[in-house]
């Protein structure tokens, strides 16, 4: 059974964007490989793959069937931290196999600690604290009693990371609010010192904060859409840019490439309409390409009429409404066009480029939606 489209992931990519970011944190901070959304909809068991040849040994998910897919693939026997939702029922697996956790209220922590009692295995846990984001985490007034239960069952507990998440790094409207949270963080920081607790790894930072907040990178930095090629936003890239070396303007590398093939051939007149509706009408002669992607597939319905894909090394600019299964492109200006030739939906063809960001700029979709609603069942593979 062949797939109406495919996509490869870079390996080589991926050692390139890891070796830019050890370059930014220096030698000892641990990096965590972000593959929520299965792994930003690069596919969670080939970035597994991929990750731990290029040396990582840390994951970052953001529930718990994620964590257990990465524990399943991974051979090297990595760390794997679960960043968010899990069941309470979940909790004596995840902690008989390892898995750290972040613990952000009292329920969750209450729970793990009697699991760990109960069959005498430590909860590796990261106690996330509120500082500003306002969605997960202790709130200051819950820091004494929190302090308190930590120290009375530290048997129980293993303190693999205290932690928080920013506000939007990647953006300088939100500076003020980072420059908040980070000074508020320190001072959970110091107060837990002062209580005679010790955490294995203080961790703050994603993507944006490790490359724009360089105070953020502390024990260990949770890298995602940068792992993946992407920087967070433009903002990141140009806050950066004066930075970078003259020859390499760009040191992240786009992993993924989404290919697929012609399906059918069609002539249009002038004067008639294309597709569903009367959202475009033909106005000349012209020659459309099937190809068998819609929005069932995650190229996004708000592409109709703007999108454009590469055949031939041509940019081939998509005509009608985007559908479910297919989308129309006009070839007229491609010569010689076969049933079966390639399609570039993302990705590089003979010196043309069509990137993820020129997807974004046509759906206000940012990167990592448009990433991530790329669905599991499109096969993915892995090339050198």
């Amino acid at each position: 059974m062949i797939a109406t489209s495919s996509l490869e992931i870079s390996s080589k990519a991926y050692r390139q964007n890891i070796k830019y970011i050890r370059s930014e944190i220096g030698p000892d901070p641990v990096i965590s490989a972000v593959v929520k959304g299965n792994a930003y909809g690069h596919g969670i068991p080939q970035m597994v793959e991929i990750a731990e040849k290029a040396g990582i040994r840390h994951f970052s998910t953001f529930s718990s069937d994620e964590a257990l897919e990465v524990f399943q693939h991974s051979k090297k026997g990595s760390e794997i931290m679960i960043l968010g939702m899990l069941y309470l029922e979940e909790l004596e697996e995840l902690i008989r196999n390892g898995i750290s956790f972040y613990v952000f209220d009292f329920e969750r922590l209450e729970a793990a600690i009697a699991i760990s009692k109960a069959i005498g295995a430590p909860a590796k846990v990261h106690i996330e604290v509120e500082t500003g984001f306002h969605r997960t985490g202790f709130d200051r007034k819950d820091r004494e009693n929190l302090a308190t239960i930590l120290l009375e069952n530290s048997e129980a507990i293993s303190l693999e990371g205290l932690c928080t998440h920013y506000a939007g790094a990647e953006s300088v409207s939100n500076f003020v609010r980072v420059k908040n949270q980070i000074a508020t963080y320190h001072e959970f920081k110091d107060y837990f010192l002062e209580q005679g607790l010790t955490f294995k790894k203080f961790h703050t930072a994603c993507s944006a904060a490790t490359l724009i907040f360089p105070e953020t990178i502390m024990d260990m930095v949770r890298i995602g859409i940068a792992g993946y090629g992407f920087w967070p936003t433009k903002e990141t890239y140009f806050a950066k840019l004066h930075d970078l070396p003259k020859n390499n303007k760009n040191p992240l590398r786009r992993l993924i490439t989404w290919k697929s093939t012609v399906m059918s051939l069609k002539e249009v007149k002038m004067g008639e309409f294309v597709g569903y509706g009367n959202s475009f009408m033909a106005l000349e002669n012209m020659k459309m390409a099937i190809v068998p992607v819609g929005y069932g597939h995650g190229f996004s319905r708000l592409l109709s009429n703007q999108g454009q894909v590469l055949i031939q090394g041509q940019f081939c600019q998509v005509v009608g409404t985007v559908t479910m299964n297919a989308i129309a492109v006009n070839i007229s200006k491609v010569k010689n066009v076969k049933i079966g030739d390639e399609v570039i939906l993302i990705g590089k063809q003979r010196g043309k480029e069509i990137t993820v960001a020129s997807f974004s700029e046509s759906t206000q979709q940012v990167n990592y939606e448009l990433l991530t609603r790329l669905p599991k069942d499109i096969p993915r593979k892995i090339i050198p």
